[in-house]
């Protein structure tokens, strides 16, 4: 997990009552009250996407030659807008070298797809698109193999973040 290793052994030996409490405690951070894995989840992906996951919306779409990842603030955010920007562009350029090391360190497993991309990343195209709060990544095969991959990396992600649709 590359960057992340020193960050995933202080979160080991930090509280999970600590990783729960927040300066932004909305209504979507009250669900998380007693679910340590999610809010250690939400933990691990402020540190690795650089802003609050409570106050960011997540939307991870499969598409027919492969899918979307979307990421954007809940509300008017410059600084928090400008940092989803470069965090996405970052996992751009990584998932095109066949590095999933940061989903890895959020899910704090590798994430079901990740090794099928990975191994066959020749037959990946990813494309970055600003969004007006942020941005998305479009994961696009003509490989029918890492398309289902990128469909299985997207259901783990959208479940595993709460996502919904």
């Amino acid at each position: 997990m590359k960057g992340f290793a020193a960050v995933a052994v202080a979160l080991t030996l930090a509280s999970p009552v600590a990783a729960q409490t927040s300066a932004h405690d909305t209504s979507h951070a009250s669900h998380a009250k007693g679910d340590t894995a999610f809010a250690a989840l939400q933990a691990r992906g402020k540190i690795a996407m650089g802003v609050d996951q409570y106050t960011s919306k997540h939307r991870f779409e499969p598409l027919p030659d492969g899918g979307r990842i979307e990421l954007q603030r809940l509300e008017d955010d410059a600084a928090g807008t400008a940092t989803i920007r470069e965090h996405l562009q970052a996992i751009a350029h990584a998932f095109v070298e066949g590095d999933f090391s940061t989903p890895a360190y959020v899910h704090w497993r590798e994430v079901p797809g990740a090794a099928t991309i990975a191994r066959k990343r020749a037959q990946l195209r990813v494309i970055y698109k600003p969004l007006p709060r942020g941005g998305q990544l479009r994961l696009q095969s003509k490989d029918p193999e890492v398309v289902k991959a990128i469909h299985e990396f997207l259901a783990f992600q959208r479940g595993d973040h709460r996502a919904g649709k």
